[in-house]
């Protein structure tokens, strides 16, 4: 089984796990909107021990908004969002964003799109380009 390593963007926070995911989901909920700041969440589940924590566990903070199954853990140095055990505690979920390199496993599908922001799908058809445009 392949190995994956992830870390948030300032480097201090690292983690490893079994490139085995079991689900790669979009979710374009409002809750995902709000803790990504993007038009949508990237999230891979997978079994609560698969990750080893190879650095800065102690830089990690987690919000759980009151009353509902939504979480977010982050770096407090630079924000990024990282691994986080599900509010069940049967999954641990795991920004696609924050691997540094690719899951075995494509988004399987995409979820709650009755809350997609109105201009994601024009989006995925505008122009693309490698760096900023001129």
């Amino acid at each position: 089984m392949s190995k994956i390593t992830g870390s948030c963007l300032c480097g201090k926070i690292v983690f490893e796990s079994n490139n085995n995911f079991d689900q790669f989901h979009l979710c374009h909920c409002i809750q995902c909107q709000k803790t990504t700041g993007s038009a949508h969440a990237s999230n891979l589940f997978t079994k609560p021990d698969n990750i080893t924590w190879l650095s800065g566990t102690e830089l990690v903070k987690r919000f759980d908004v009151p009353g509902r199954a939504i979480s977010k853990a982050f770096c407090t140095e630079c924000g990024c969002g990282v691994p986080y055990l599900s509010g069940s505690g049967k999954a641990l979920v795991v920004p696609a964003g924050c691997l540094d390199g690719n899951p075995e496993i494509a988004p399987q599908d995409n979820i709650f799109c009755s809350e997609k922001v109105k201009w994601y799908d024009k989006a995925i058809c505008a122009k693309s380009f490698e760096q900023f445009p001129e």
